[in-house]
């Protein structure tokens, strides 16, 4: 079994009304628990692929300066060092990440896999359902679809 927390989307209300329907119907963001090995090995790319832009341009000028500073012999130590690092903590950056952009962590989920893992919240959390995500606040008089899509 592997642990997941789960990040909930900021509240439909607080999206802009002009916003796109997709962007509306976000679903919980599933960050898994442990060392995340493709940051170990692939380290500012896996940053860049989980928008953490920020980290990515630390994690570079550490190596830089690690470059620049370190002895031959014991630059390869030192940069793995770092990699494991990054592996360690990398799951916790993408949260922090997650959390700045107005994701709150709302639950942790024990599953085999991510697709579990989410059917079983939005199972067991009908907070989280989709349905609730298309800001069905109708007009006095007025249709439940979303715009564009009103009926005939």
């Amino acid at each position: 079994m592997r642990v997941w927390t789960v990040h909930t989307p900021p509240e439909v209300s607080r999206l802009p009304r002009a916003a796109s329907l997709e962007s509306r119907l976000r679903l919980p963001v599933l960050v898994r628990e442990g060392f995340a090995w493709a940051a170990f090995l692939f380290g500012p790319l896996w940053l860049l692929r989980h928008r953490l832009w920020l980290a990515t341009v630390i994690h570079l000028a550490t190596l830089a300066i690690l470059v620049a500073l370190v002895p031959g012999l014991a630059l390869l130590p030192a940069v793995l060092a770092l990699q494991v690092l990054l592996g360690a903590e990398a799951q916790d950056l993408r949260r922090h990440a997650l959390a700045r952009r107005g994701f709150a962590h709302s639950h942790v989920v024990a599953e085999r896999d991510a697709d579990r893992a989410l059917a079983r919240v939005l199972e067991l959390a009908p907070v989280l359902d989709l349905s609730r995500a298309l800001d069905a606040r109708p007009e006095p008089g007025g249709s439940l679809a979303p715009a564009g899509m009103q009926p005939a």
